[in-house]
């Protein structure tokens, strides 16, 4: 009987030898098989950009053109939008006070909070260190020595068996080896791990450039309140003094028989309490010269500063430059975008957990009985291998674990978008206050003006009989309320100059060197 042409072929040599190589592959592409497909895993949606989405005005709405002048006549706030304008890292030299820079060198250089801030840096460049490790082989080497052997123990009663002669016998090895393994990013994880460290170091950084934005102006404003505080006290003691003046004028008119002794009560009372009102302003000025030591990171035993009031201060002009620069100018913004990209790379780690990882491993070494051999005559010991592992049942920890990061992205999300809107609100709110401030301080310097001619005129009126005493003690209240009142609208007028700056980012900027900038400068 004749044989087919197919049933020949198949029992062909060769076509046997092609059939085992094809059985013997099938097994090297079903282990590879995992990495073809998982790339699928990969395609997740990318979060999006929220700067990007983020809608930002064209102008400040607090530089426009505003009323609140004392006639009625328009002003326009004087706020410069000029991006030249903008602050200084040293915007505080503005004021021109001397002690007020020295403070600020000894806060920058030994407050707490910043040292810990310097401490968190330190420990996130590690952290970076540590997740950029991964990218490179691992390599050790290694020396051992082991002495081994057995020892015949004679009349052994535990076996109930008599003693079987038997000679001891030890051996030595000594081993030196090198070996090295190396896990194939495929999938980027070990890249997106070091992304993520990276950009939380940036995150670190410009968290404590916030804090050294807060200390300073947090030093400033403490600083100006203990100088208006000594203005008020200055006004409180000036007021004392004309209060007891009056008194006197007082008692000269009831010994004459011109005024009651309930006039002098009176007056006796109002010195009393112009009097208990000093030491309450003096414990206000001492906790305020504590808290300035504890910014300044010095025990407050002792502490004071030299200026007298806030006479000398000035509050500098500045621009607020366009609201868009916000976003590179404000540490604290930066650092919730630094965040953000942070949780976009733990994404892909989180994602790439669920792909089957490859390692390679290579290891080397010698061995001989005697030290003497194992350098001259030894015995070489060498393996290469790899290893493909991929989960196939977690119980949904996996899946979780990329939820749990998608979802803390879109909070951080949220996070910064806040920041960039709560920056944009600082903005406005301070330049509004510094020129509502302005225009009050002016109507309030005039206020003072006139409560002291009217007490001048009240004064010379009664010594004269033409007035009453209710009018003079009338007269000296208005004054001391409207000198008390000029003292605190020229502290809250520098204050929201200092509150300006520190909206402004205090003249801080990214110079482009961090991992998130030159991440955005690849894209």
């Amino acid at each position: 009987m004749s044989t087919s042409p197919s049933r020949s072929l198949v029992s062909s040599p060769w076509f046997r030898r092609l059939a085992t190589r094809r059985l013997a592959v099938r097994p090297l592409a079903a282990a590879f098989l995992p990495l073809m497909l998982a790339a699928c895993a990969l395609d997740g949606e990318t979060p999006a950009d929220p700067a990007k989405s983020l809608v930002m005005p064209s102008h400040w709405d607090a530089t426009t053109t505003q009323g609140g002048a004392a006639d009625g006549i328009t002003q326009t706030a004087a706020i410069s939008t000029e991006a030249a304008a903008w602050p200084t890292t040293e915007w505080w030299a503005g004021f021109n006070s001397a002690e007020l820079t020295q403070l600020l060198a000894q806060a920058r250089a030994d407050n707490p909070d910043l040292g810990a801030a310097a401490a968190r840096i330190a420990q996130a460049e590690a952290q970076a260190e540590i997740s950029g490790a991964s990218l490179w082989p691992s390599v050790q080497l290694g020396l051992g020595s082991t002495r081994s052997g057995t020892r015949n123990i004679k009349g052994s009663a535990a076996a109930g068996l008599a003693s079987v002669p038997a000679s001891d016998y030890a051996s030595n090895v000594h081993q030196a080896s090198l070996s090295a393994s190396y896990e194939i990013d495929f999938w980027g994880k070990n890249r997106a791990t070091r992304d993520s460290a990276q950009f939380s170091l940036d995150a670190s950084r410009f968290d404590s450039e916030t804090v050294a934005l807060s200390l300073s102006s947090n030093v400033a404003a403490t600083y100006f309140q203990i100088l208006a505080l000594r203005d008020r006290l200055t006004v409180a003691r000036g007021n004392l003094e004309n209060a007891q003046h009056v008194l006197s004028l007082i008692d000269a008119r009831v010994q004459a028989g011109a005024d009651s002794q309930l006039d002098l009560v009176q007056q006796k009372s109002t010195v009393a309490t112009q009097r208990a009102a000093i030491p309450a302003l003096e414990q206000q000025e001492r906790a305020q010269l504590n808290a300035l030591a504890i910014l300044l990171g010095r025990a407050p035993e002792g502490f004071t500063v030299q200026a007298k009031g806030l006479a000398d201060v000035q509050p500098p002009a500045l621009g607020t430059g366009v609201p868009a620069e916000l976003l590179t100018r404000r540490p604290d913004i930066r650092y919730a975008e630094a965040q953000l990209a942070a949780a976009g790379a733990d994404i892909t780690v989180a994602r790439t957990q669920m792909l089957p990882s490859v390692t390679l491993s290579a290891s080397t070494g010698v061995e001989a009985a005697t030290l003497a051999h194992l350098v001259n005559a030894p015995t070489l010991l060498f393996s290469l291998g790899g290893d493909i592992a991929q989960s196939l049942f977690s119980g949904g920890k996996l899946e979780g674990q990329v939820r749990q990061a998608e979802g803390r992205h879109r909070e951080l999300a949220e996070d910064y978008r806040k920041a960039a809107l709560s920056a944009l609100s600082d903005v406005e709110g301070a330049v509004y206050s510094i020129d509502r401030y302005q225009d009050q301080y002016t109507l309030q310097k005039d206020a003072v003006a006139q409560s002291q001619r009217a007490f001048e005129l009240a004064e010379d009126r009664y010594k004269g009989g033409l007035t009453d005493l209710q009018t003079l003690l009338d007269t000296q209240r208005t004054l001391l309320s409207t000198q008390d009142t000029l003292a605190q609208v020229k502290l809250s007028r520098v204050q929201a100059s200092v509150t300006l700056f520190k909206a402004l980012g205090g003249g801080w900027q990214d110079d482009g060197n961090s991992f998130l900038s030159q991440a955005k400068a690849a894209r």
